[in-house]
């Protein structure tokens, strides 16, 4: 078990071991989450959280748009040809 101290102005350092697993540099940013009885130390991620509509609609689809039926069926169709 890794053990550490809290510094007089609040620091903490992370043993090098858990640096270098989890790859943190110097200047790695993280996010501190509270927990109750600690706290959870997680890297901030560079970029923000998106929603699918906000990735998804950068591609472009030409064509008529599928319905329900017509993607349950070719689910079906790649199921029934995987497993044949």
């Amino acid at each position: 078990m890794n053990t550490t101290k809290l510094s007089s102005k609040g620091q903490v350092i992370i043993p090098k071991s858990l640096r270098t697993a989890h790859h943190w540099e110097a200047g790695q940013e993280l996010v501190v989450v509270d927990v109750g009885d600690g706290i959870l130390l997680k890297p901030k991620t560079p970029f923000p959280e998106t929603e699918i509509n906000d990735a998804a609609s950068c591609l472009e689809f030409k064509g008529k748009a599928k319905t329900l039926d017509d993607m349950k069926s070719a689910i079906a169709k790649g199921i029934m040809e995987k497993y044949k």
